[in-house]
């Protein structure tokens, strides 16, 4: 298997990997699945009651293979293309090529479509017939599906989810049209070239299904359906386009990344779908049993959002309203644990209750509540919105988590300073611990967020707020100058993942370059080398921060064994065990780009940057960095940083935007100066 032309955003093989679960992804907002799969999952299905709720499985009408006549002078290729969104196979003998395209419409959300089209390359006057191997059943063991009259050609099922997520709830409903697809194709011996294109639509109602068939139908007789999409997709590629000169592996896990974390954000024209959240295997995956049951976890808010946020803050956005609708489920949460507020659950499915089949991690890995946070503040620094806390319920939302950390708070007369008791930090070999730094800091952080937002908006800041965030414990050895991972930490305790040192980043909690260094090489030598494919990123970006390049490569070199040949899918963990298709240890590498290496941080008042690269790259050039409504090209090499304002914020009309250099020096960012 290997990568075709040197194009860092092609990934070509002559054979399809021995595990399916590593076959590439076809996914946009609303609808997502694995090529040759026979199933595909809609956003927001899910079918099974609390920690049973899972995706529910939809057939799919694209899970069909090409059965070439037999012949051993066949070559087949197998082709993911980044830059296009669309997956093909093709085959090719002495006399014709055939090749089968699929992908998920990116501006058409409820459209997934397939083509097939056998082209005679000699003179010859035969018919070739290409037999369809097809896996599609129109049943499901999540669905109640009944048939109903064709449409316009199409045959139609629909049906609700067999079990709602919570007792008494809604059942979701699908209704699906397809092309119906026939057992073999057939290129006529007068015919030099012919293309077939077959379409499905999925949606949650009768009226979107069939409009959505009716709209990438009408796109058919001219040929403009695939182009229609490609042109979506190529815009969204531009306006997130990231591009390095630097190791050819390199570029081709940059390129693998941005592929499958913008398939699963909404397009830029489709406001009025409801987003339904990011889960770590993405919406191909998640069926019973797989891939986390396509739950939501702080993977969405901690190691996904800052990418797009930066890119894209649109679907920023969109994320950011999916934990705003499941504020209530939220509430009930807390309610039921004893506290005030809202506590965001460990697995998050379309309600906001507690979907986490084991209750260990739902009732103690409570910093989720912080780090759904920390999105919105990283979102209001980058955008100022204040229309999506004083009109849509953010504020709601920030304030309800306030009230949740101070009601899990109590108050230890002895060291005159505030705990959280009986947590399990990101470090999950640790349960019932008191005082998870990462924790606490967290918690710490969402107080002082709560309260600088209740001032911007006008609002009364409660004395609590900022009284508990002073007071907050957050652990830290005088001695030894590092942070202890939780109260009764000894140095050398094996850790599973990223923990204490995501304090440096992506918290910036207050700290010495030397306390930074001493936390990384506190647990960079004891956390477990199996573990999740993110941990090794957030070492990275710690050690870039210090300007140490050769531990920087070190780290990021570890992300590797986590990338699959031959489509970049990848695994959760290096033994290829855990989630697959693992968008979480994508956006952690995505963040070593977008902010270890140009040592970009978010704050209040500014977006600092301090950039550094390892040896192996020259050159990192990000095309449309969005920050407070403007649009930045940043390019940066060994020798200099350059900016351009290549659209500059609108309304209302501002002052230009200022880079401003240690020294004091200021240069003022006008619109088109570079």
């Amino acid at each position: 298997m290997t990568d075709g032309e040197g194009d860092p955003g092609v990934f070509t093989a002559t054979a399809l990997p021995a595990d399916p679960r590593l076959l590439p992804t076809v996914t946009n907002a609303f609808l997502g699945t694995r090529v040759f799969r026979a199933i595909l999952h809609a956003a927001g299905v899910y079918s099974g009651a609390a920690g049973d709720t899972h995706r529910a499985d939809v057939p799919s009408p694209l899970a069909l293979r090409m059965v070439p006549p037999d012949s051993c002078s066949l070559a087949e290729n197998f082709t993911l293309n980044t830059w296009t969104g669309t997956f093909s196979h093709t085959i090719q003998s002495p006399g014709y090529t055939a090749t089968h395209q699929l992908y998920a419409h990116h501006s058409l959300v409820h459209l997934m479509a397939f083509s097939i089209s056998i082209r005679r390359l000699d003179g010859s006057t035969h018919p070739i017939t290409i037999q369809l191997q097809s896996l599609f059943l129109p049943q499901s063991q999540d669905l109640d599906l009944t048939p109903g009259p064709d449409f316009q050609g199409a045959h139609y099922i629909y049906g609700q989810a067999l079990v709602p997520e919570v007792q008494g709830g809604p059942r979701p409903t699908v209704h699906m049209l397809w092309t119906p697809i026939p057992q073999s194709l057939t290129l006529a011996g007068e015919e030099r070239e012919r293309r077939w294109e077959f379409l499905a639509a999925v949606a949650g109602s009768e009226e979107e299904a069939k409009r959505s068939y009716s709209a990438g139908w009408s796109l058919v007789p001219t040929g403009s359906l695939h182009r229609s999409h490609v042109r979506a997709w190529a815009a969204l590629r531009r306006g997130c386009s990231v591009e390095l000169d630097g190791p050819l592996v390199l570029r081709q896990a940059l390129h693998g990344c941005l592929y499958y974390l913008l398939s699963a954000v909404p397009p830029r024209d489709s406001p009025a779908v409801p987003f339904h959240g990011i889960s770590p295997g993405g919406l191909s995956n998640g069926t019973r049993g797989e891939d986390y049951w396509g739950h939501v976890f702080w993977d969405q808010d901690t190691w996904v959002f800052p990418n797009v946020l930066l890119l894209y803050p649109e679907a920023a956005r969109a994320i950011l309203q999916y934990r705003i609708r499941t504020l209530e489920g939220a509430r009930r949460n807390a309610q039921e644990q004893g506290y005030e507020g809202a506590k965001f659950p460990w697995e998050s499915a379309a309600t906001g209750r507690e979907m986490c089949p084991e209750e260990i991690y739902g009732a103690q890995e409570i910093h989720v509540s912080g780090d759904v946070l920390m999105a919105f503040e990283q979102y209001y620094c980058t955008t100022q919105d204040q229309k999506l806390f004083r009109e849509d319920k953010g504020w709601e939302l920030v304030e309800a988590v306030a009230q949740y950390w101070c009601s899990r708070m109590v108050w230890c007369e002895e060291e005159q300073l505030y705990h959280i008791r009986g947590v399990m930090p990101p470090d999950e070999y640790h349960s019932q611990v008191d005082n998870s730094a990462y924790t606490n800091a967290v918690a710490r952080r969402s107080l002082n967020f709560a309260t600088d937002l209740a001032r911007d908006l006008l609002l009364p800041v409660p004395e609590e707020w900022e009284d508990r965030a002073r007071k907050i414990k957050v652990p830290f050895d005088e001695e030894r100058k590092y942070h202890p991972e939780y109260d009764g930490y000894n140095p050398g305790e094996p850790v599973k993942q990223a923990d204490v040192v995501l304090l440096g980043f992506p918290l910036m909690h207050p700290m010495s370059a030397e306390v930074r260094r001493n936390d990384l090489e506190m647990y960079e030598p004891v956390t477990d080398p199996a573990g999740p494919a993110m941990t090794w990123s957030m070492f990275a970006v710690g050690w870039l921060e210090l300007k140490d390049m050769q531990r920087a490569q070190s780290q990021l070199q570890k992300c590797f064994s986590n990338i699959t040949e031959p489509f970049k899918v990848w695994v959760e963990n290096s033994d290829g065990s855990g989630a697959v298709n693992f968008l979480t240890g994508m956006g952690g590498f995505l963040q070593v780009v977008l902010f270890g290496f140009t040592g970009f941080r978010i704050t209040k008042s500014s977006l600092l940057f301090d950039p550094a690269f390892p040896d192996d790259i020259t050159k990192l050039t990000i095309s449309c960095i969005s920050y407070l409504d403007n649009k930045l090209e940043v390019t940066i090499t060994r020798e200099e940083m350059r900016m351009e304002v290549t659209e500059a914020s609108q309304d209302p009309p501002a002052s230009p935007l200022e880079a401003v250099l240690e020294s004091g020096q200021y240069f003022p960012l006008w619109e088109g100066m570079s």
